[in-house]
């Protein structure tokens, strides 16, 4: 094929997506704007959220914004442009920081992540009544990273915009309510900096918050905090590989082997990839500092996308139910986590 119909075909997607895109890319700019300012970073408001945030007030005030010619850009934002950011995210993250917490940080990241999610489930279908999907997205986002996981889990499970906004929500209730009480806590934990570090990275939501409540402490908690959240971080591309595979053998048409019928979340190997980039060190520093900012934006664009999307109608109709499923996932998280915490460094002691 010639180069010129490439770029006709090139010029014809960009002519098309461009307004969508890049209204979701404005509201992106101003949350990062915000984000970066001291009396919203202090409260541990992340560039994403916000982001999803300003994306309903806009979306709606002025629903223009996320339909006509702009509509197919705004999709794509929420398509492509989430699973790019994804796969940057991985350049937060090097295995040496997973050294750096040794065997007792990945025992108790993985157990909090599965404790924490299996019981978003039971808890979210059984007893509380909510559909699947939405307890699925607010155990993602309670036992993982926050709105990252949440964004990430949508479409391995192909939920709702909605559903991510309402488990965003959630996430920032309860992750500032962590900022708060975490360092008031503290001494009355009987933990080291180290160990009340290795706690709070493990059960915090948020990369932010995580951030605010190990330096509310000390410099020992915060790097033992956020080494521990970013192997969190990566329990993600497992975790969406095993969705994936659960998704395959309970859906219809279970026809033909197992491994045919997953959806393989290629972003999530792709993060693996940015990761194992960063930590050979073959990337230079300032590159990396670029690519994790222009990640960062990304995900905020597409957190924006998701935000014009979602009515405020939409959200009311869910009620208090996936805000009382978070609270007991809060209550597990802190209470279940630091028994989890104890346990595993006692037994490793």
């Amino acid at each position: 094929m010639s180069p010129a119909p490439c770029l006709r075909s090139l010029f014809s997607l960009v002519r098309v997506r461009w307004l969508g895109v890049a209204v979701a890319a404005g509201i992106a700019a101003v949350a990062a704007l915000l984000a970066a300012w001291p009396p919203v970073a202090r409260a541990g408001l992340s560039a994403m959220t916000l982001a999803i945030g300003l994306g309903i007030c806009a979306g709606n005030a002025q629903p223009a914004l996320a339909t006509g010619r702009a509509a197919e850009g705004v999709d794509f934002a929420r398509g492509a442009l989430l699973r790019a950011g994804v796969v940057l995210y991985g350049f937060r993250i090097s295995f040496q920081d997973i050294g750096a917490v040794g065997w007792p940080g990945l025992l108790i990241s993985v157990a909090v992540v599965a404790m924490v999610f299996g019981a978003a489930v039971f808890l979210g279908t059984r007893w509380l009544g909510l559909d699947r999907e939405t307890s699925m997205l607010i155990g993602a986002g309670s036992a993982i990273c926050g709105a990252a996981a949440v964004m990430a889990t949508q479409p391995v499970i192909r939920s709702e915009e909605r559903k991510v906004s309402i488990a965003v929500a959630t996430v920032v209730v309860f992750g500032t309510l962590a900022m708060v009480a975490y360092p008031l806590a503290y001494p009355h934990l009987g933990l080291s900096e180290h160990a009340f570090g290795l706690f709070a990275g493990s059960t915090v939501h948020e990369v932010a918050q995580v951030v605010a409540v190990g330096e509310a402490v000390g410099g020992a908690a915060a790097r033992a905090a956020v080494v521990e959240k970013m192997l969190r971080v990566m329990l993600l591309a497992p975790f969406l590989v095993l969705l994936s595979a659960r998704a395959a053998s309970a859906g219809p048409g279970r026809n033909g082997p197992l491994w045919r019928r997953v959806r393989v979340p290629w972003f999530a190997f792709a993060f693996i990839g940015a990761s194992a980039l960063h930590s050979l060190r073959v990337v230079p520093p300032p590159l990396v500092a670029a690519l994790v900012w222009l990640g960062t934006l990304v995900l905020a664009t597409a957190m924006a996308a998701m935000g014009l999307r979602t009515s405020l109608g939409s959200l009311r109709m869910a009620g208090l139910q996936p805000l009382k499923l978070a609270g007991l996932l809060f209550l597990l998280l802190t209470v279940g986590g630091y028994g989890v915490n104890r346990v595993v460094l006692w037994w490793l002691a």
